[in-house]
């Protein structure tokens, strides 16, 4: 329904001169879609208070609704375009009146978890790059015809803006940070199995991918499908999802999809999540279930490191730790990592094992095959534990899809079934085993992937031996050429 309105907006988009690459393209939808997404909603509660003889109390000035500059309509709903600015002046409103007044929002908010204040933190990070005042006309007319009204409607728009954060995640390295492939959160969840009720954190919260599929999830009632009553919806709605991202576009980006996936005001805080000192982390601060991919790679201030019992520059080992201290006792968490985190042989990586198998159930190991995120160099695991529980015993999946992914053929619900059934009694198979950690060498902590069930490959021959071979082959077929010259 709405899959040629996005195509069209990026048309435009990609016509001006201020954005160059799905990462703008996405971010400059991003602030539109959600002032469209705000009017919608405060369309309905005007309607909501109406029937109940109240009067609703609007978020946003008159002068500054989607109605008034955005999308004027005449006497009979039909777009105004008398009255519709465009061109210079619609450029000087949105940058000299629009932006300034919606980022106020932050200063005048109650609280950080009111949509007052995520409008006014959203403002306060987004710049609009559009640059000719007649594209950003025709992409606010595109963006006009989108609906929030009905539940479907917002499906399709949650779906469509699903696949925008996909495509900008394949633009480049930082959007790459963002997009973890669907079918995997999917499997991490299958396998984590969160209820209403419990809190869910994502330190490193990209598009906040993990919890608008948890939302999705326990919408439809979890894994025993159970029909949610009024009280389950409004604990959904306020007290369930938490998250912290560093990044402006990925917060923004975060925000909008946790919206459009029907989540109204989200938790979402803007913050370095590596900046807090694990010691002031409190139990108020923990939380029943962790599900993140945290970014590796990166590297981390002298400072930053003071916040960590264990010293270290890499990203992903930090927010490991910071994972740790964040689960509440008995908390379960699924965390995707590098696969060499498991045996590399640096003084860090030894203790941070050390630490997750003596304090943590590191119950499952999730093996991915290359190329399970796109355009990423490393291969990764998914570490499943549970909090204060000591390791007894390590189950590993070696994920084999059969085939080699890629963008045109990209991991799929049906290639992790066999991995979330197996898990579920922790079965020996071809592709899973298991590991005592009484066996494992307390000098390294090494529980690197080595399945026992891998055919043995035949040891590599001597150089002399494949020369001979190669000679005897080069006189067979010598022999065949000389049998063809003789029947010509």
């Amino acid at each position: 329904m709405f899959e040629q309105t996005f195509k069209n907006i990026d048309d435009i988009l990609h016509k001006d001169a201020g954005c160059s690459s799905e990462l703008d393209y996405t971010e400059q939808t991003s602030w539109m879609l959600f002032l469209k997404y705000l009017d919608d909603l405060e369309h309905e509660k005007s309607l909501e208070s109406e029937l109940l003889g109240k009067e609703y109390e609007y978020i946003i000035d008159e002068k500054h609704r989607w109605g008034s500059w955005a999308a004027p309509k005449d006497e009979n709903g039909n777009f105004d375009h008398n009255n519709a600015l465009t061109g210079d002046d619609l450029m000087e409103y949105v940058d000299g009146e629009l932006f300034p007044y919606l980022k106020s929002f932050k200063q005048r908010a109650e609280s950080p978890n009111t949509i007052e204040y995520k409008i006014g933190e959203i403002f306060g990070e987004v710049k609009n790059k559009i640059q000719s005042g007649y594209s950003l006309r025709d992409a606010l007319e595109k963006i006009d015809e989108l609906r929030f009204r009905s539940q479907e409607e917002k499906h399709e728009l949650s779906h469509l803006y699903e696949s925008k954060i996909k495509n900008m995640g394949n633009a480049g390295r930082n959007g790459g940070e963002y997009y973890t492939p669907r079918p995997l959160i999917r499997a991490m969840i299958d396998v984590v199995q969160p209820q209403i009720g419990e809190t869910i954190y994502d330190g490193a919260a990209g598009s906040a991918g993990f919890l608008c599929e948890v939302f999705d999830y326990l919408r439809q009632g979890g894994s025993e499908k159970k029909k949610l009553s009024t009280s389950d919806l409004k604990t959904l709605q306020e007290t369930t999802f938490y998250a912290k991202e560093k990044k402006s576009l990925a917060y923004v980006i975060a925000i909008m999809n946790m919206i459009l996936h029907g989540i109204e005001a989200p938790n979402v805080l803007h913050t370095n999540t590596l900046g807090e000192n694990l010691q002031d982390i409190q139990p108020s601060n923990q939380h029943d279930v962790i599900l993140a991919n945290p970014p590796f790679g990166g590297k981390e201030r002298k400072e930053v490191q003071q916040n960590f019992p264990i010293k270290t520059g890499e990203t992903a080992f930090l927010f490991l730790q910071h994972f740790i201290k964040t689960l509440k006792p008995g908390g379960r968490a699924a965390i995707v990592i590098k696969n060499t985190f498991l045996s590399n042989t640096d003084n860090a990586a030894i203790a941070l094992r050390k630490e997750l198998l003596e304090n943590c159930n590191l119950h499952t190991v999730l093996d991915c095959p290359a190329k399970t995120f796109l355009g990423a160099g490393v291969k990764t695991v998914v570490l499943f534990f549970t909090k204060d529980e000591p390791t007894q015993k390590v189950w590993f999946y070696q994920l084999d899809p059969g085939r080699s992914l890629g963008k045109t053929n990209p991991l799929n619900d049906n290639d992790l079934k066999e991995f979330v059934e197996l898990q579920k009694g922790f079965e020996d198979s071809e592709q899973s085993w298991s590991l005592n950690v009484a066996d494992i060498d307390e000098a390294t902590w090494d529980c690197s992937v080595k399945n026992p069930n891998a055919e043995i490959e035949a040891p590599l021959r001597e150089p002399n031996e494949i020369i001979k071979e190669m000679i005897v082959l080069d006189k067979e077929s010598e022999q065949i050429l000389n049998n063809i010259k003789e029947l010509i």
